[in-house]
């Protein structure tokens, strides 16, 4: 599994806009967001630079998001607070991992979403 991303002095990238494909063109695959298409060298690399970057910010975001939900299920307030194991369980994550990203999702909350400072 991945680490929580390390975020010390780095800035949000920009995500390049991802363009939805449609299921007709998904259903081949060789299409990807229509790279295959692109002659250019020079523009496909661009295009597949701005893709990476775009992939790469999305899965920053969503483990936030994980890391925030497992600290909200695991929160000592709620009645029905999970474990780090039942975490860990249900994301398909080791329960060291889980502990981990339970206290990153805290300090995501504490500081208002921001990653803390380290």
């Amino acid at each position: 599994m991945a680490e929580p991303p390390e975020r010390s002095g780095q800035r949000r990238l920009r995500p390049a806009p991802l363009i939805f494909e449609p299921a007709e063109a998904t259903a081949d695959p060789e299409h990807f967001f229509d790279l295959e298409s692109i002659e250019d060298p020079r523009e496909l690399l661009a295009r597949a630079t701005e893709l990476t970057l775009a992939f790469r910010a999305a899965t920053d975001r969503a483990v936030e998001f994980q890391a925030v939900a497992a600290a909200q299920l695991a929160d000592p307030k709620r009645f029905d607070r999970l474990t780090a194991a039942d975490v860990a369980e249900r994301a398909a994550w080791t329960e060291d991992y889980a502990r981990k990203m339970i206290e990153f999702g805290r300090d995501l909350i504490r500081t208002g979403g921001r990653p803390p400072e380290e």
